[in-house]
């Protein structure tokens, strides 16, 4: 028998858009969860830009160009925490962002303009549509989707609970 799958971590996608608050306070418990399930659980930045947000859908081709840069989630926090600056200055703190993280800035103004990360961002929004993805943030674990754009009350304990079930197979 092979048993290699209860070595693989479990797969937590997180359905997100950098222009929203509701994302920057789901930051404390994606950190906890890190904390707690180290790589046993494979936390994995899906885009979810909304229409309403005008910045949201550049942010998340920088946020792509972040990751592979070698500092995704980096990227995404230090722009989630600037949501408000975001709001009123758009692309260019995307860039400045950027460079403040050590990453290759004018690299980031290439692919914002080239448009190399779109279709990326076009998929990941696409199957968050098919996953019936309203709102920001929205999780997906085993399967379950759980809405944390209504209320993040409870949700990590929900998530939890999954990825305990999961992990003892």
């Amino acid at each position: 028998m092979n048993d290699s799958s209860s070595s693989s971590p479990v797969v937590l996608d997180v359905w997100c858009e950098l222009q929203c608050p509701d994302c920057r306070a789901a930051l404390g418990d994606l950190d906890a969860l890190r904390e707690r399930y180290g790589d046993r659980l494979d936390i994995r930045l899906r885009h979810f830009p909304l229409e309403k947000h005008r910045h949201a859908f550049a942010a998340a081709q920088a946020a792509e160009e972040a990751l592979v840069q070698g500092k995704g989630w980096e990227y995404v926090r230090a722009v989630l925490d600037r949501v408000e600056e975001l709001d009123r200055t758009g692309e260019p703190l995307l860039v400045e962002v950027a460079g403040e993280l050590g990453l290759d800035a004018e690299e980031f103004d290439t692919a914002l303009v080239d448009g190399r990360h779109i279709l990326i961002v076009d998929a990941d929004q696409a199957e968050g549509k098919a996953l019936k993805v309203t709102g920001t943030p929205t999780y997906v674990i085993g399967g379950e989707r759980l809405d944390g754009g209504r209320s993040q009350e409870g949700l990590r304990a929900r998530i939890e609970e999954i990825a305990d079930r999961l992990l003892a197979g």
